[in-house]
């Protein structure tokens, strides 16, 4: 039962918001956030007190079209395009990124699943050839490797950090005729297991979000006819929850990561798959 206030006690204010998921003011650098879930996690960070965000995408026109809406926000946002795999071009960017302050947030969301992004059929393994091949470790595993080398010699100076690195659900069980795609997932999340041995005396943590399929980005004529075609309904039977991902659903789950409030968490990997597949 409900004990009733003390005589002459003040009434109890307003609910606040948990100031565990409050970024005070970091800096966060995300790579791939010229759509998608990169976009939605930039602008999940801008809401929850970043102090602003370096937002990257190979595509410039895109990343300055984010920088721009976060700037509504008042949060202060630059757009520093670069293509992760070239690690010559993110030092750049992250020299750019500076600006704002020291980076001491890094969520490792760009990635290229290739032709099975748009759910289209892909080649069996031997079918394919070295330059099929580097496409996928190049974004998905080298990009990782460049961004986190970029950034790690600040945070370690800073004495704080958090890193988030996207992979996907191919890594975690196995995905026929995405094997080279379902590796360079998994070399990320392994690296980010390791890298969580060596930066966690500096009070930084590594950890990755785990996804399976997101609805895609397509106007509402093209979305609802994907919906409702046989290969779509066919795929999303096989989710607990019958529906396809959504940016926010993968921007929440990097906010706590990002947060205090998973200040002891770190080389984990956290699957956000509508049930897909379990994790123990």
């Amino acid at each position: 039962m409900r004990q009733a206030a003390p005589a002459g006690a003040a009434a109890a204010g307003p609910a606040q918001p948990d100031s565990l998921l409050d970024l005070h003011g970091q800096v966060a650098f995300v790579s791939g956030a010229g759509q998608g879930a990169g976009r939605a996690i930039a602008l999940m960070l801008a809401r929850n007190g970043a102090g602003g965000i370096a937002v990257n995408d190979f595509v410039g026109e895109r990343a300055e079209a984010v920088a721009a809406e976060i700037r509504t926000l008042g949060v202060p946002a630059v757009a520093v395009p670069a293509d992760v795999g070239d690690l010559d071009a993110v030092r750049g960017a992250f020299a750019q990124a500076q600006a704002l302050g020291p980076v001491t947030l890094l969520v490792n969301n760009a990635g290229n699943a290739g032709p099975a992004q748009q759910m289209r059929p892909t080649p069996l393994f031997w079918e394919t050839d070295p330059a099929d091949w580097d496409r996928f470790l190049r974004t998905n595993l080298q990009g990782v490797l460049n961004c986190c080398h970029a950034a790690l010699p600040v945070m370690v100076a800073q004495q704080r950090g958090r890193i988030v690195t996207i992979v996907s659900d191919a890594a975690r069980t196995g995905e026929a005729r995405l094997s080279v795609y379902a590796a360079a997932k998994a070399g990320a999340a392994g690296f980010m297991r390791s890298l969580a041995k060596e930066a966690g005396r500096y009070d930084i943590t590594a950890n990755c979000v785990s996804l399976s399929t997101l609805e895609p980005a397509l106007d509402e004529p093209a979305k609802s006819a994907f919906l409702s075609s046989e290969q779509a309904r066919a795929h999303v039977a096989r989710y607990s929850i019958r529906r396809f991902g959504q940016p926010d659903d993968v921007a929440a789950m990097v906010l706590f990561l990002c947060s205090d409030a998973a200040a002891w968490i770190t080389g984990q990997t956290y699957p956000v798959n509508g049930g897909y597949s379990a994790a123990l």
